[in-house]
């Protein structure tokens, strides 16, 4: 029997171009929110501008779910590339000469906008470049690819924010998105134009509608599934993005070289999740997800245990540091299995919108929840361990209602 070949030249182009492209992202995500952070030493205020900066890419990542069905996917890819390259260029030119906060509010907004419009492209491509056989594989692959950036991009920046400062940040995540830009030129994605007969707002309408329709009549399960992923994102995913930021270097008052360890350490979980996941991916069974989620919670109590006055600083941060790779390891292990099966049991022409809805709605919580924390673990500065244990407990209890639910999922194949 013939074997599927995953590593063909359109496939790892496009690899490579997201190595590039999220390595210089990862170092902006990790630089830009404690900039601030160091700047007005605020974790409310950190929580609010963090929350609003998610806003923009839960709305455009509809909008990327329609473009990637109706335009070529690599021109969607390579004009992103280039748009936010010249936002920061235009961030730095501005760095100074206008007020920090509303400054800091509107890149990351754009920034993250132009990641919601980019990643469906990325994730309906994969179907296309690698054969049905290897699919699970082909997105372990690009999940790999993603926390490597993850991995690499806190650690280098850590160590570039505190010796340098901002400035190299900015100029080497410039270099990264025009380079991956350029390279993204000469990748052959398949694309069958659709004449769109309507403007681009009823088209969009229209495509959504679509979309919505065939979850609600061929994939009703699809709408439990994006119900637990948005519960758990606001409980735990956003108490993980506001939480280890303040916890380190507000809580234990570490440097920002160890922040960059301690979210390094959520990248190479996700390197090793993915590899799993890859290694092992026709055996993951879709009715132990829950399982993962399990993990993640027992984690986040782990981390709030962690933060009690018994346990000294730098053993607390270990411990931080170390549940932060369990909790990417299995999460990334987990969103493999959710995204593959979602690939297999959704027509072509609507895998764009398939996706882009479940990544958007199920990420729609996540903003609540993470200016809810920030100004939780403002008002709780004293006992911010019951901030994360609290979160733990909450998530707990939905991994154990979700059981059901994915049991329903396998058993619809």
């Amino acid at each position: 029997m013939r074997t599927a070949k995953i590593f063909k030249r359109d496939f790892t182009m496009v690899v490579i171009g997201q190595i590039i492209s999220l390595f210089g992202n990862a170092i902006l995500r990790f630089a830009l929110p404690l900039y601030l952070l160091r700047e007005t030493n605020s974790s409310s205020l950190f929580g609010a501008v963090t929350a609003s900066s998610f806003i923009p890419m839960v709305v455009f990542s509809f909008l990327g779910g329609v473009i990637a069905d109706r335009i070529n996917k690599r021109n969607i890819m390579v004009a992103l590339d280039f748009l936010t390259a010249g936002i920061i260029s235009i961030f730095y030119i501005s760095l100074g000469q206008l007020p920090l906060v509303p400054l800091m509010i509107v890149v990351l907004m754009l920034l993250y906008g132009i990641s919601g419009a980019y990643q469906p492209s990325v994730q309906a491509s994969i179907p296309l470049l690698v054969e049905y056989e290897v699919l699970a594989k082909g997105n372990a692959t690009i999940n790999m690819v993603s926390t490597l950036s993850n991995l690499l991009g806190p650690v280098i920046g850590g160590v570039l924010f505190g010796y340098f400062g901002l400035t190299p940040i900015l100029f080497l995540s410039i270099i990264c998105f025009v380079i991956s830009a350029v390279m993204e030129i000469f990748i052959h994605i398949p694309h069958q134009k659709r004449k769109a007969e309507t403007g681009i707002f009823v088209t969009v309408r229209n495509d959504l509608k679509d979309s919505f329709r065939f979850v609600k009549k061929e994939k009703p399960i699809f709408l439990s599934v994006v119900g637990i992923l948005a519960l758990f994102n606001l409980v735990l995913s956003a108490v993980m993005i506001v939480g280890i930021p303040v916890m380190v270097v507000q809580v234990l008052g570490m440097s920002d070289t160890d922040l960059g360890i301690a979210q390094g350490a959520l990248g190479l979980g996700g390197l090793v999740g993915g590899m799993l996941a890859g290694m092992v991916a026709e055996k993951l069974s879709v009715k132990h997800n829950y399982i993962f989620l399990l993990i993640c919670s027992i984690a986040a109590f782990i981390m709030g245990i962690a933060l009690m006055t018994f346990v000294p600083k730098a053993m607390g941060f270990w411990i931080i540091t170390a549940m932060s790779f369990m909790t990417m390891c299995v999460s990334t292990m987990f969103s493999v299995s959710i995204f593959t099966v979602v690939q297999q049991r959704t027509p072509i022409h609507l895998l764009g919108k398939i996706m882009a809805t479940i990544i958007a709605i199920s990420s729609c919580s996540q903003p609540i929840g993470q200016a809810l924390y920030g100004v939780l673990f403002e008002k709780l500065y004293a006992m911010p361990w019951t901030v994360m244990v609290g979160a733990a407990i909450v998530a707990f209890c939905i991994s154990m209602f979700s059981k059901g639910i994915f049991y329903r999922l396998e058993k619809e194949d």
